[in-house]
């Protein structure tokens, strides 16, 4: 199914799985999706295009159902999932009094995820490979991008605690599934440290607040404590990832303001807290 199909057809997945349409198709520059409903229950039927989507599918078939929306099933890189229909959002709980709640219940998701399954790993790249824009972006952008790669570099020679991760926790991809809780859709393909899938809730460029620096300090300290984190490592881990997302936002022509603002913010409150020279 080519990527420039205005009308993608479903009707191959339809009758292979005896599925009923719910909705109008969902078009993405990476992805074809349309509503359905299979034997009486939500779902959806998605048709990666990309390497990088298709190899997170086969993440979300690893997982099982076990922290990540379910995959009833799949033909090729097309899989067929459950569909969230829960009616909260961890994005309206997080700008309306409710962020704390909302950073618990992802750390809650994220500890499922990393829990070991007893079973061969999918394909995956290491984190090193996912940070491999940074170093080359620094002379072209300067500015705090070049203590960014300082610490990225430190984290990636002393990565441990190694897990399959998602890679892209954020407040949108982290859904309410009813009956079964909150789960998470869309992973990228990785394996490192677990501490990254925390950094990420603190670097959401889609988070009005999420520069804010009491409510970055708050969060900050909400998820260390709940998740049993080390703090100053994980704000390490929030300064080398916000510098790699604004390195994506500038190669695109696109503003990073979000991204370089929460790297100040990190930056900041190693230096309070006393970090490394060598970070």
């Amino acid at each position: 199914m080519p990527a420039s199909s205005s009308a993608p057809d479903f009707s191959r997945y339809l009758s292979l799985w005896q599925l009923t349409p719910d909705g109008a198709p969902i078009i993405t520059h990476s992805s074809h999706l349309l509503p359905v409903r299979w034997q009486g229950r939500a779902a959806m039927i998605k048709v990666a295009l990309e390497a990088e989507e298709q190899a997170g599918s086969r993440v979300m078939r690893w997982w099982d159902g076990e922290g990540a929306a379910q995959v009833y099933a799949h033909d090729g890189d097309v899989i067929l999932l459950e569909r969230a229909e829960g009616t909260r959002s961890l994005m309206h709980m997080a700008l309306n009094g409710e962020d704390d709640q909302a950073s618990r219940i992802a750390c809650d998701v994220v500890q499922r995820l990393h829990c070991p399954r007893g079973k061969p790993l999918p394909e995956l790249i290491g984190l090193r490979e996912w940070f491999r824009d940074l170093a080359p972006a620094v002379p072209r952008y300067a500015g705090i991008l070049g203590r960014c790669l300082a610490v990225a570099e430190h984290l990636l020679e002393s990565e441990h605690d190694q897990v399959v991760l998602h890679g892209d926790i954020h407040h949108d991809n982290i859904l309410d599934f009813g009956p079964r809780g909150w789960l998470v859709i869309d992973p990228k393909r990785l394996y490192g440290e677990r501490l990254f899938d925390y950094a990420n809730l603190l670097c959401n460029p889609d988070l009005p607040t999420a520069r804010d620096p009491r409510r970055f300090l708050r969060q900050l300290d909400v998820i260390s404590e709940y998740a049993q984190l080390d703090r100053r490592r994980l704000l390490q881990w929030v300064l080398a990832f916000a510098g790699l997302s604004a390195v994506w936002f500038l190669d695109d022509d696109m503003a990073a303001d979000s991204d370089l603002a929460v790297a100040h913010l990190a930056a900041a409150e190693l230096d309070r807290m006393g970090a490394p020279a060598c970070v």
